[in-house]
């Protein structure tokens, strides 16, 4: 005999109001994000300027129907496309993300919360191209904002909840982030934010199938632009009235936690403020997935002393071994035996990125490509390589005051010799090294512009960006139309 299930419709989960109250009553007081969020502005457009040089990126971008142009549509930065907000989300998404090269957020769960401004920007251009004389202006403070609220809700839901664990993909919490920002740019209420973000839970979730052995490939590379594109789909679904699913995260057997979370609802550590913006991790001087950024680091510094001992596969041949001392995350993630097949198969190998660190004290986009990795020493020091996990790596990594991602690296060899272990615990674009790292920021956008936009116009746009006041207060339109080529 079975009970009856009662229809009382029930109050929103939690985690939904806690959301929506955030997005709609929190103030952002903290200066440090603010600034923060300014070079994450920077860096992030600048990592989709590079990308434009590179055709696997730009055969995704554009109309779906070439020659399609929509009249005060959302502008796609350094191109001539002018699209749906939907749309120009998913191209702003892709190109931010194409490289691996935009910030990083690493916790239970890892991701990059910039991927969230596909849909931040797309949208607020959107409002300010058409809006009536009567509305407010949308400034790019308001962009800003909508930046450290979305990294806020995807890294605090990160902090302690682990999706990869399960076998989703992290986008989700692109999907989600931008969901909340989004329907409050839009104007919506908390009513409307607890129900277009319900739906983004409710979306079926990426797999993870596209970032690992053997199917690794370059769906991770517009994954993001997919999740917030969709986002900006469900808020404006949402603004038309669209109704929302109040326990979408918690409902008996149909919800997200029963059906993909094992049956667990998630764990905070902290409430929503400006952490994460504060905290976020940067990628400055070279593209590495960010487990691999100190180990490639370390390999720079090793490069100057082994390098006469591994130009060649023979002398390589007299090295016996080469320990890669990590973190549990990094051996779960990039740790790679066996053959590579692609730029995306590459950039998620800890021993491919420290292969090439090593030969050439460098690392760019350019040398995940077929012609790089087809020199055979590379692969030759990957055999060589062994990733042994450090306790202490792994405690530092998830300690809330220290977030490490420790790496070292030391060669051994076969007569009995070593190099120097060289250890990096706080990559480059660590919040602890800010004061060495913001000018090396500024430096990687300037060379983005540089791939980009004629003198004068890299002149203005940085002009502007190193402003604080001036950016802060330019209308989203007129900001993006720097941006035009």
């Amino acid at each position: 005999m079975s009970s009856a299930i009662s229809n009382v419709r029930p109050d929103p989960d939690q985690v939904l109001v806690d959301i929506a109250e955030y997005v709609s009553d929190h103030l952002i007081t903290s200066q440090e994000a603010l600034n923060t969020a300014r070079y994450c502005l920077m860096d992030t457009l600048g990592c989709g300027f590079e990308a434009l040089s590179y055709p696997a990126c730009t055969k995704l971008l554009g109309p779906v129907v070439p020659g399609t142009i929509v009249p005060n549509g959302s502008k796609v930065p350094g191109t001539q496309f002018q699209l749906d907000p939907i749309l120009a989300a998913f191209n702003i998404g892709t190109m931010v993300r194409w490289l691996d090269f935009n910030d990083t957020w690493l916790a239970a769960e890892w991701g990059h919360p910039s991927d969230n401004l596909g849909g931040i920007l797309a949208t607020a251009d959107y409002l300010s191209r058409t809006r009536k004389d009567s509305d407010p202006v949308i400034t790019m403070r308001d962009v800003l904002i909508a930046m450290i609220k979305a990294h806020e809700i995807q890294g605090v839901l990160a902090l302690e909840n682990s999706f990869n664990r399960v076998g989703l993909d992290h986008v989700v919490l692109v999907k989600v982030a931008s969901t909340a920002v989004v329907t409050g740019l839009l104007g919506g209420s908390k009513e409307d934010i607890i129900n277009a973000v319900s739906n983004a839970w409710v979306d079926g979730q990426s797999l993870r199938t596209y970032r690992h052995s053997p199917n690794t490939g370059s769906r991770k590379s517009w994954a993001a632009g997919d999740a917030t594109s969709r986002a900006v789909r469900l808020a404006m679904m949402t603004m038309k009235g669209e109704m929302g699913y109040p326990t979408a995260l918690s409902a008996k057997g149909w919800g997200f936690y029963d059906v993909l979370f094992k049956g667990q609802p998630f764990q905070f550590q902290r409430q929503y403020s400006s952490y994460v913006m504060e905290n976020i991790l940067f990628k400055i001087s070279f593209p590495a997935e960010f487990h691999a950024q100190t180990a490639v680091e370390s390999a720079f510094q090793l490069h100057p002393q082994v390098k006469d001992k591994i130009d060649t596969v023979d002398k390589i041949a007299a090295i016996d071994k080469i320990v890669i001392t990590t973190h549990e995350s990094a051996i779960r993630i990039i740790d790679k035996q066996g053959p590579l097949d692609n730029p995306a198969d590459r950039d998620h190998c800890i021993q491919y990125m420290t292969a090439v660190g090593l030969l050439k004290g460098s690392l760019t986009a350019a040398d995940y490509e077929d012609n790089v990795a087809a020199d055979p020493r590379i692969d030759a020091l990957r055999d060589k390589m062994q990733c042994v996990e450090k306790p202490d790596y792994t405690q530092d990594y998830l300690n809330p005051e220290k977030r490490s991602i420790a790496n070292a690296i030391q060669l051994f060899f076969n007569d009995g010799s070593s190099s120097d272990n060289i250890a990096v615990e706080y990559p480059i674009g660590h919040r602890r090294r800010r004061n060495e790292g913001i000018p090396e920021l500024i430096k990687k956008f300037e060379i983005n512009l540089a791939r980009r936009f004629p003198a004068k116009q890299q002149h203005t746009i940085l002009s502007v960006c190193m402003d604080e006041a001036k950016l802060s207060a330019m209308p989203v339109d007129e900001f993006v139309d720097m941006l035009q080529i």
